[in-house]
């Protein structure tokens, strides 16, 4: 029989995806949601001068991207007070991680991170044949001082920690994790996510060295600048190592179009402290609705809210089933003891409305389902 020769590494891997979209979800469900609130998306959407910069530059889309994204690598830059040495820009945090591990991860190589954490980064390290060595969270935590030590007992070569961390929403000050950089081992790779940062206290980002050769930073257009669709991130670390991107990324991987609308809603810094003060508000409500179900919401540094259920994984599924049953899309963590809790992005008045109705119900036939 003929047909493709896989590597033995791509013929052991599962057919799995990180996560499985709202879109299919309503497929499925042969109904769309009535609130979309499940992805980490923002719902607030980007700055009007975004949009428009996108609509303006569609008619130029015959034209593939800038392959260096250089007006929108030095505006980065700018606002970070960098070099544009120091940026990469690519398709939104995930693509960025894929090429990271490409460029540090071969076959056996070890890599940690937390157990629970973010699933499309263990994807990746998969894909290249990674070995993972998972922490568990200390107190719905991501445990910093408990990864390094991993780190040095198997000698990874990278070191995932998110702050703010997904699926929790727990945060560290930056104070602390500046304070633990003496203790990335020799040769090991800091891999700092802060897709939620502009959500967080003043202080959640640490002051770190631009060229400290120990960590990467990686930043998104996804979340407080309403551009998940768009697919734009960065990365921020030493001049020598975003120099190495460029031996295997993707050079026209970015979309004119979302280069435009990154650039623009980088600047347009009214709409997103508007945005932040919504999400705020959103949270607030939502652990409002939580408290009136007897339930608890856990405190958020992002654009979402763990909630605890108040049982185990079992229930917090039925509960999210219910919800999805009901209209609401929701998602959860996928390890115990996290997935004890539903996540509940910050929607609108209209989306939190539609959680407020749904939630009693599907509450209720949850605990009766689990007993």
């Amino acid at each position: 029989m003929t047909g493709p020769r896989y590597t033995p590494l791509v013929a052991s891997l599962p057919e799995t995806v990180p996560f499985v979209g709202p879109e299919t979800q309503e497929r499925e469900r042969s109904a769309p949601f009535r609130a979309r609130i499940g992805a980490n998306e923002n719902v607030f959407g980007p700055s009007p001068r975004a949009i428009e910069a996108m609509q303006r530059e569609a008619a130029e889309i015959w034209k593939y991207g800038d392959s260096t994204s250089y007006d929108l690598r030095n505006a980065i830059a700018a606002a970070h007070g960098v070099a544009p040495e120091n940026v990469m820009v690519g398709e939104g945090i995930d693509g960025l991680l894929g090429y990271l591990v490409r460029l540090v991860v071969a076959q056996g190589d070890a890599v940690v991170t937390s157990d629970g954490a973010y699933p499309t980064f263990n994807y990746h390290v998969a894909g290249f044949g990674g070995v993972l060595h998972k922490v568990p969270y200390q107190n719905d935590a991501e445990d910093l001082p408990a990864l390094l030590a991993k780190a040095a007992e198997v000698d990874a070569k990278l070191v995932y920690f998110a702050n703010p961390d997904n699926p929790m929403g727990s945060w560290k000050p930056g104070a602390e994790i500046a304070a633990q950089l003496g203790k990335v081992p020799q040769g090991a790779l800091l891999v700092l996510d802060e897709a939620y940062v502009e959500f967080a206290p003043e202080g959640t980002a640490p002051e770190i060295d631009i060229e400290d050769p120990r960590v990467i930073r990686f930043r998104t257009f996804s979340k407080a600048y309403g551009m998940a669709g768009a697919r734009v991130g960065y990365a921020l670390a030493a001049a020598p190592l975003i120099r190495a991107f460029d031996k295997i990324r993707n050079h026209f991987g970015m979309n004119r179009t979302a280069q435009a609308g990154a650039l623009a809603g980088l600047q347009d810094r009214e709409w997103l402290a508007q945005t932040i003060e919504k999400v705020a508000a959103a949270r607030g409500r939502i652990a409002a609705i939580a408290q009136a179900n007897g339930l608890s919401a856990l405190p958020s540094a992002t654009n979402f809210v763990a909630v605890d259920c108040g049982g185990d994984g079992a229930l917090a599924k039925a509960v999210l089933e219910g919800l999805s049953k009901r209209g609401v899309f929701v998602r959860m963590p996928f390890v115990a003891p996290q997935n004890r809790c539903i996540r509940v992005g910050a929607g609108t008045e209209s989306d939190l409305d539609a959680l407020e109705e749904a939630l009693p119900a599907a509450l209720a036939e949850a605990r009766e389902s689990v007993g």
